[in-house]
């Protein structure tokens, strides 16, 4: 089994890659490998490759893997130190339902009428139930 890469540079966080990535989920402390980092460089990359159109999508599966992977973690003593593990499982689930319900938004949008040519106007709009007729009548 070959073993994680773990890399983050912040000169290239304005790049759509894999340290903007890194940078938006704050897992940026690369220095202690595995012990200090939740994802490495090879699964940023493969998230980013699977929806490569869709940034939010990318960073929505990640999310979702650090959700599962970190759901079982239990806060720790150890002498005077505790590791409030629990807070940072609940901090990315909180980013996960959030971004969810963006991109579930996103992609329930209704798409526009026309060829990009020929402007037509809308199928749905507002309105569109109201009965004129009707109210007269009353």
């Amino acid at each position: 089994m070959s073993k994680g890469v773990y890399t983050y540079d912040t000169g290239k966080i304005k790049e759509f890659g894999k340290d903007r990535m890194r940078f938006e989920l704050g897992d940026t402390m690369v220095e202690g490998l595995s012990d200090t980092t939740a994802l490495t460089d090879e699964e940023i990359l493969a998230a980013i490759g699977s929806y490569p159109k869709s940034w939010k999508r990318a960073k929505l599966m990640l999310l979702e893997s650090l959700c599962r992977r970190f759901a079982y973690e239990v806060d720790t003593k150890t002498g005077p130190l505790w590791l409030y593990m629990q807070e940072r499982a609940k901090l990315w689930r909180a980013d996960y339902e959030s971004l969810k319900k963006e991109v579930s938004a996103e992609s329930c949008s209704v798409p526009k009428h026309g060829n990009g040519k020929h402007q037509r106007p809308p199928y749905f709009y507002t309105g569109m139930q109201r009965n004129e007729r009707g109210k007269s009548r009353w």
